[in-house]
Order: C-alpha cells, then sequence, then structure tokens
C-alpha cells in the first residue's frame, strides 16, 4: 500500500483547496443564470444546491472513512479488484482533466475578452502553464500553501464590492417567492455546476493530517462556496434590475463599473486580472489530480512526467485550436453531467455498497 504520509496538508488547507476549486470562473456568471430561471428567488436555489452539496460530501468522507489511509482508487482495488480500481482511476483522470481544461479555456478567453484581445490564445496559454506546473508538481502540501496565499491576498475583494452598495436597490429582492417554488427548485440546477469540485476528496483525504476533522473541513469548504456565492449573487440582484441583470454576460464584472476613482478609468481591468489568481485554484489543482489519477493507473510514484506531457499537451493544442465561449459552454454542460453523476449519485450508491458489504462480511465472519 502507498503510503501518503509525507506530503500531509492541515484542515485549512484542505479545506481552501476545495473550496478554490469551486469558487473560480463560475462566480462571474452564476447571478445571471440564476436570475435567467427564477429571477431574484435565485439566492434561495443556491441554498437548496449547497445543501445537495453538502449531503454528497459527507458521503465522499464515510466512503473514504472504510480506508482512511488510502485513495479512492485504492479503496476500489480494495474491495472490488484491480480492474474496478484501474477503471475509477481512469474516469477521475479524465474528469478532472475536464476540469483542468474548462477552468483554462474559460480563463483564457475572459483575458482575451476583457485585457489582452491582440494576443494569441497559445501564448495566454503558456503564461498560464508556466507556474501551473512549477506549483503543481510538489503535490498537495504545496498546493495548500497557495491556496492560502491566494485567499489571503483576496480577503480586501468584497469590501470593494461593499462600495457598489451606494446604488443599491433592496426592492429589487421582494417579494420572496414572487413567482412560487418551481422556478427556485428550476435554478437548482444552475448550482449543480458551481459546486463541483467536492471530488478532490477522494485523493485528498490520505494526504489529511487530522482525518477525524474531515467531514467538518468538507461541510466549511462548501459553506464558504456558499457565502462567496450568496454574497456575489445578491449584490447583482440589488444593483441591476431583475430583467436588466439578463443582459450581462459576466455581471460580477460589470458591476465594478459602479466604482469610480479618478486616477483609473475602468476599476473592472485590474480586478479580472487579479481574478486570474483565483481562477488559477481550479486548474492547478485539477492538474495535479489528473496526473496523480494517470499515473497511479501506469503504477507510477511521481507524476511529475505526466504533469509536464499534460501541460504539453494543451499547450500544442492551444496552439492548433482556440476555445470560443459557445464551446466553452458545451464543454459546462458536460461538466455538469458528469459532476452531478460523479460527485452527487457515485458516492451515494459506493457508500450503500460498502455498507451492504461490510455488514455481510460481519456476518459471516460470525
Amino acid at each position: 500500500m502507498k503510503s501518503y504520509s509525507d506530503n500531509q496538508i492541515s484542515l485549512l488547507q484542505f479545506i481552501l483547496i476545495i473550496s478554490g476549486i469551486q469558487v473560480s470562473v463560475p462566480i462571474l456568471s452564476l447571478p445571471r443564470r440564476l436570475a435567467e430561471t427564477a429571477g431574484t428567488d435565485g439566492w434561495i436555489s443556491l441554498i437548496i444546491g449547497w445543501a445537495l452539496s453538502e449531503v454528497a460530501s459527507i458521503a465522499i468522507i464515510l466512503v473514504m472513512k472504510n480506508h482512511p489511509d488510502d485513495t479512492l482508487p485504492d479503496l476500489i482495488l480494495h474491495y472490488i479488484g484491480t480492474w474496478a480500481g484501474k477503471a475509477i482511476a481512469l474516469v477521475l483522470a479524465l474528469y478532472f482533466c475536464l476540469l483542468t481544461l474548462d477552468g483554462l479555456a474559460r480563463t483564457v478567453l475572459i483575458t482575451k475578452s476583457w485585457l489582452l484581445p491582440n494576443t494569441h490564445v497559445y501564448t495566454i496559454m503558456i503564461l498560464l502553464l508556466v507556474p501551473a506546473y512549477t506549483i503543481a508538481r510538489h503535490g498537495p502540501r504545496i498546493l495548500g500553501r497557495y491556496a492560502q496565499i491566494v485567499v489571503l491576498m483576496s480577503l480586501w475583494i468584497p469590501l470593494m464590492y461593499l462600495v457598489t452598495l451606494k446604488n443599491a436597490h433592496w426592492l429589487h429582492l421582494l417579494p420572496i417567492l414572487k413567482e412560487g417554488w418551481r422556478p427556485v427548485f428550476s435554478a437548482v440546477q444552475a448550482t449543480i455546476y458551481p459546486f463541483l469540485g467536492m471530488a478532490a476528496a477522494f485523493i485528498l483525504y490520505p494526504f489529511l493530517r487530522r482525518k477525524e476533522k474531515a467531514v467538518a473541513g468538507i461541510l466549511i469548504s462548501n459553506t464558504l462556496t456558499l457565502l462567496t456565492y450568496l454574497f456575489v449573487t445578491v449584490i447583482c440582484f440589488i444593483h441591476f434590475s431583475p430583467d436588466e441583470i439578463t443582459e450581462y454576460n459576466e455581471p460580477v464584472i460589470s458591476v465594478l463599473q459602479a466604482i469610480e476613482f479618478t486616477f483609473i478609468e475602468r476599476i473592472e481591468v485590474p480586478f479580472i486580472a487579479f481574478y486570474l489568481f483565483i481562477f488559477s485554484l481550479v486548474w492547478i489543482p485539477a492538474m495535479y489530480l489528473t496526473t496523480f489519477c494517470s499515473s497511479w493507473l501506469f503504477g507510477l510514484q511521481d507524476n511529475r512526467s505526466h504533469l509536464r506531457s499534460l501541460c504539453l499537451i494543451i499547450a500544442v493544442g492551444a496552439y492548433f485550436f482556440s476555445p470560443t465561449f459557445k464551446q466553452s459552454n458545451r464543454l459546462e454542460a458536460v461538466l455538469f453531467n458528469a459532476g452531478l453523476g460523479i460527485e452527487y449519485l457515485f458516492p451515494v450508491c459506493l457508500l450503500v455498497y460498502l455498507w451492504i458489504h461490510n455488514r455481510f462480511q460481519r456476518r459471516n465472519s460470525l
């Protein structure tokens, strides 16, 4: 059995890595997507989506507690067999690779649209991949420290959004449930994609130093994600009118235009530049998780060769293929379906299987 004790992470790092994967690119368009389905009652859909993610998160941790020193592929190998373990490692590698590609593609599109319109896509991609490789190749401990640094650097951002409250109209939120519960429940679907990232616990759990706190940690990470999404969603809802918010692709960026300084004309531009650090919290951990699973599949102890290969493939692909927002939306749809199965349905089904398996094993041992 492979030991993961040489690269342990603290509970805070565990929380911030998972929450960082969740709070990334989806935050920019989430208020618009909620408003399109549920109007200004979309914040209620967020709470329901958070509750569902908490249930799935508890199931993930309860599954991992069956073998606390193993990752999910190790656990599946032990309970079901070698081929099942390799199959789940392949599925997770492909899933985390999709998360990586989605985060990078959306970041490149936003960077090119707002900051560097005349720069080639492959140039931007290489500029993102070089520091990503430097961080990801050192494993979970450095990923956790990087997440801590980015969060500390980002603590000033909510204060700037509070400045936009000078144009707030709180009456936009009233009446609550103006069209009933049906639009609210319909908008819950839009919250599944923003909460994806819990599956990182399948790999990070054996690296966690205090595993008895894992349930509390993953619940806190989802709650931090909820509070972040609620904050920016309510800010956008009370700043824009219910009909106006649907006209902006990224209302979280557009709302910054209400901030005025005499020494800068477009305040949203430096914000977007800083958001690149926040966006990196999805693709850098996802790159590591992808290559960890692929290396496990081939029985390798070191995943750095796979990480270099992944970076090279993405960079070369960016030279020949330039993604569009429409294609990025299609990738998000694929991730929604994959995430719903891997992060919500699969942990519950696996937990039921392990419970039945362990119960029969105890009965046969009597």
